[in-house]
């Protein structure tokens, strides 16, 4: 069985750090690259400065092929993802003439002048390529190092969730041979997850080594949910077989 892709998620913003604010970006990204069969095996919070950012990268790169970061965008001193970024890949910087144009017809739009901070936002390093942000100021930047797939992306959720649908994962499809995930969950009530696992104990150690199962336990009831990766047509066989 082809191995799933895996793609660590890091959530830049001391504003998480400290909650002020819940990171809805990791679980809507985690469940949209689930969708189209890419592993996420962790989710990392890390401060909005240039060390951590870089230690972080120093840690993943080369180990997983592909890495999603969100935050620290902003034309701010305080947001110094891009910076830091820049003077890890190296190159230098450039003007990006499409992204200019659109912050341009952005603040018109809102009847705005575009300062020069905001003017900034064009300049973006030599070494990625752009994704375009047409729901904010702060465009999304692909690099790659060692085998690894690095996209930087804003925080703010729905412009995160734009790139991410017009660019991110697009992209990821054609990089990648990523064959559907099958889901199947199953709800149960008024058993603790403990007996629950005793008592399905023999059909859970007969299941395939294709398919997983995890228990989702809340108040009063515990969900099962059965994964298959359908390769070559046969998951959904085995999906039926286990569900039976």
């Amino acid at each position: 069985m082809t191995k799933r892709p895996e793609a660590y998620i890091i959530s830049i913003g001391d504003e998480i750090l400290i909650g002020q604010i819940v990171n809805t970006n990791a679980s809507w990204m985690a469940e949209a690259l689930n969708q189209i069969g890419i592993k996420v095996p962790e989710v990392r919070t890390i401060a909005d400065t240039q060390e951590a950012i870089r230690n972080t990268l120093d840690h993943l790169i080369g180990k997983y092929p592909i890495i999603l970061m969100t935050g620290g965008l902003g034309p701010t001193k305080d947001d110094v993802t891009k910076t830091t970024l820049e003077a890890y890949f190296g190159g230098g910087w450039r003007e990006d003439a499409e992204v200019l144009m659109q912050l341009e017809h952005f603040f018109k739009e809102r009847n705005r002048s575009l300062n020069e901070a905001n003017r900034g936002q064009a300049l973006l390093p030599k070494a990625c390529k752009t994704l375009l942000n047409r729901m904010g100021t702060a465009a999304g930047m692909w690099f790659e190092k060692d085998n690894t797939i690095v996209v930087s992306m804003p925080g703010v959720p729905y412009e995160m969730k734009h790139i991410m649908e017009t660019g991110v994962i697009p992209e990821l499809k054609t990089r990648f041979s990523l064959p559907p995930l099958l889901h199947r969950t199953f709800h149960t009530e008024g058993i603790p997850e403990s007996e629950l696992m005793g008592i399905i104990r023999a059909w859970e150690e007969a299941l395939p080594q294709e398919i997983s199962l995890a228990y989702l336990p809340s108040a009063g009831r515990v969900k099962l949910r059965l994964s298959c990766l359908n390769q070559d047509g046969t998951g959904q066989q085995l999906m039926e077989q286990a569900e039976q």
